[in-house]
């Protein structure tokens, strides 16, 4: 790279955003042919790649869909590609991604079949085993299935987003037809039948397709292949001068299904007709183009794949992963959680660690009559949330509830607009957010008048109030009594549900900007304080990182010589070990059992060490365009616990794939060293010291690590 231009603002030192989503998905993906995953287990992560998918384009595909559509050709700030070169680029990575990820599903199918299972076809089996298929066919599938035809007195239907559909070509006295058949939503995708030890899985379109002549009576089927489409969920709320956002949430969840179509996949295996006619036909009602249409060797929506291995496993395969129970010490059943953070901040390491103390804080909070006020945001929560019941029922005992709801987490308006609802209707104060902003931080808040007086409990967190994700994804939080980070909090609260101006936190870190201006404050700090000491360090995990003035800031630090090591597991805009940029800059993205979600940062000041949890990744949309907390853990025993938790990551060479200066990831291994599995090492270690004390935990954590990286 001699002779190179050295300016920050080369975009040859950035990587686009889109392209390293899909990088990120390209991982996912991956995990499928990873043999330390079972089998079972390989088959979910297809599904999820899937869902993934979807999601990127009803949301990123589309938003640049419609900046192509209204004439946008403002390039991005780091790559600086148009819109359209954006696209263009997208489909051809994409293309190639999602026939790897069908290959890798043909593979898993005759992986399968040394376990006597079969993804089948009705053509495929026994005259004896037709009749039951179309048995099924007849009572679990033909009762729900309405035909759509097409001609001047029937429209073309409206085509729901995520459906599968058949087109089907008709024949009747020389006479062409067209109809559409949609596969109704709630029908099983899958149906399963078993023969002599052997399970056979059939789809449920493959199923309409062989008995389609039920459904047409007196015309001739000539042909049909099933086809989905996808539409833009990336509509926006209007805010300004809405007197009831619940009422325009509810309006928005509405117009969301009739978004424009922005993909079409299609089912290329099921007939050996010509069907570009046809495809022609749908981009034309569709108004789609020819870079969105994806032909698949294989099943339509692979997320399918979940229900797959429900299947599966009901049917007492053990093909997935050893059941996980977390860390619950006998502490919590014998003391309330506000005996034990009277004393002494306590921490969490989902899913290590049980989430249920979190629920306790607030069911005892419930149950104590000292309790005067609750606080809490919920940007995510289960269908079924203990922690919203606790509060319903706080608000009924006459204890001042307030939640704010975020009603614009996008894919949850519904679930939320429905807590609101329940919460407000209890008595709970409900604030809806921040206008033009969303609330993405994780506090709550509990005051309690005590003998001495009132005293104030916090729990501050990265991760959603959501016992099932807790399950799923790392998060890191904190209960404390710390009287200043409790005033933080109150202050925090009383910003969002009042008329006030940001107030001067203590400890706390409030975005919109102060996150950002805080992080650039320490990146400055470690700079001079490398250049006079030469031990300049940070470890920073996250989520994703965009912002271009993070990225601008890292890249001084690295030229400073400041080691810096970036644990990011999905978008990552900057590109590592470029000489002269980023020559000390490691990046490394960890996909494994559990989402990693949590965010930490790390500063080494000089032995000083500043260490942060987050809500917020570095993302420009977190820095400043959301209300996010980042504050400091403060306990030393904590501080050198999540440091250790930290340096475990960094040597995993099982899970994580290191991002090289050409802007390609590269899966580690263990060639020869001690294989470090990050998060089965944390299962381990957890799993082995039930009955231990957290600080035993924490005690062999140190030592795993002292002992393995040496």
């Amino acid at each position: 790279m001699q002779g190179q231009d050295n300016s920050l603002e080369n975009p040859e030192y950035y990587q686009n955003r889109e392209l390293s989503w899909l990088d990120f998905n390209a991982r996912v993906v991956e995990e499928a042919d990873d043999p330390t995953n079972p089998l079972l287990e390989q088959l979910k992560f297809l599904a999820i790649g899937s869902s993934n998918l979807d999601e990127f384009y009803k949301v990123r595909v589309a938003g640049l869909q419609d900046q192509l559509k209204m004439g946008v050709s403002e390039p991005d700030t780091k790559k600086q590609w148009t819109p359209k070169k954006q696209l263009q680029e997208i489909t051809r990575k994409n293309q190639k991604q999602v026939r790897r990820q069908y290959a890798l599903f043909e593979k898993k199918k005759k992986e399968l079949e040394n376990y006597a299972i079969s993804f089948t076809t009705i053509d495929a089996l026994s005259e004896a085993d037709k009749e039951r298929a179309k048995g099924l066919f007849k009572y679990e599938i033909d009762p729900a299935i309405t035909p759509y035809g097409i001609d001047a007195y029937r429209p073309f239907p409206h085509l729901t987003d995520g459906v599968l559909h058949l087109f089907v070509r008709l024949e009747k006295s020389g006479k062409p037809f067209i109809a559409i058949v949609p596969v109704p939503q709630r029908l099983n995708r899958l149906f399963s039948l078993k023969k002599d030890g052997e399970i056979l899985l059939l789809f449920s379109e493959d199923m309409i397709y062989s008995f389609l002549s039920d459904l047409f009576k007196g015309y001739k089927v000539t042909y049909s292949f099933t086809f989905r489409i996808t539409r833009n969920a990336d509509l926006e709320i209007q805010e300004e001068g809405a007197e009831d956002l619940l009422s325009v949430i509810e309006d928005y969840l509405e117009k969301r299904k009739n978004g424009m179509a922005v993909r079409l996949e299609v089912d290329n295996r099921s007939t050996s007709q010509s069907v570009e006619k046809d495809i022609a036909y749908l981009k034309k009602e569709l108004s789609i183009k020819q870079r969105d249409i994806y032909y698949l060797n294989g099943p339509i929506d692979l997320t399918c794949l979940h229900e797959a291995v429900d299947i599966l496993e009901d049917a007492g395969l053990s093909l997935s992963f050893e059941a996980f129970d977390p860390f619950y010490p006998q502490v919590y059943e014998n003391q309330s959680v506000y005996s034990l953070a009277a004393d002494q901040d306590l921490f969490f390491h989902h899913p290590f660690d049980s989430f249920k103390p979190i629920i306790q804080f607030i069911e005892q909070a419930v149950e104590d009559d000292r309790t005067v006020a609750i606080k809490q945001t919920l940007y995510r929560v289960s269908q079924d949330s203990p922690l919203v019941r606790a509060l319903e029922n706080a608000a009924k005992k006459g204890i001042q509830v307030t939640v704010l709801v975020e009603l614009k987490a996008r894919f949850d308006e519904a679930n939320n607009v429905h807590w609101a609802r329940k919460l407000e209707e209890a008595g709970a104060h409900i604030l809806y957010g921040v206008k033009g902003l969303k609330t993405h931080s994780k506090a709550t808040l509990v005051i309690k008048k005590e003998k001495r007086g009132f005293r104030r409990y916090a729990h501050l967190g990265t991760g959603n109030y959501n016992e099932q994700t807790a399950k799923l994804y790392t998060d890191m939080g904190l209960i404390t009594a710390d009287k200043e980070i409790t005033q933080d909090v109150f202050d925090f609260f009383n910003y969002l549900s009042g008329y006030n101006e940001q107030p001067p936190y203590h400890y706390l870190h409030v975005s919109p900007f102060d996150i950002r201006d805080a992080f650039i404050e320490n990146i400055e700090k470690e700079i001079t304080l490398h250049r006079r000491y030469g031990n300049g360090h940070i470890i920073a995990k996250m989520n994703s990182l965009t912002d271009k003035m993070m990225l601008l800031k890292l890249y001084e630090a690295s030229q400073a010589g400041v080691k810096i090591e970036l644990i990011v597991r999905g978008i990552c805009c900057l590109i590592p070990g470029i000489p002269g940029v980023s020559e000390n800059i490691t990046v490394r993205s960890v996909i494994g059992r559990f989402l990693e979600h949590s965010r930490v940062y790390y500063f080494n000041h000089n032995g000083e060490e500043n260490l942060y949890l987050s809500s917020a990744d570095m993302m420009t949309r977190n820095m400043i365009q959301r209300v996010e907390i980042a504050f400091p853990v403060l306990d030393e025993k904590w501080k050198r616990h999540i440091i250790s938790i930290l340096k475990m990551y960094l040597y995993d060479n099982v899970k994580a794939w290191i991002l090289r200066a050409d802007g390609l990831y590269e899966k580690t291994e263990p060639d020869g060293r001690k294989p470090i599995h990050a998060q089965k090492e944390l299962m381990h270690l957890e799993r082995s010291l039930v009955t231990s004390t957290k600080r035993s935990v924490l005690q062999r954590i140190r030592s795993f690590v002292t002992k393995r990286t040496q």
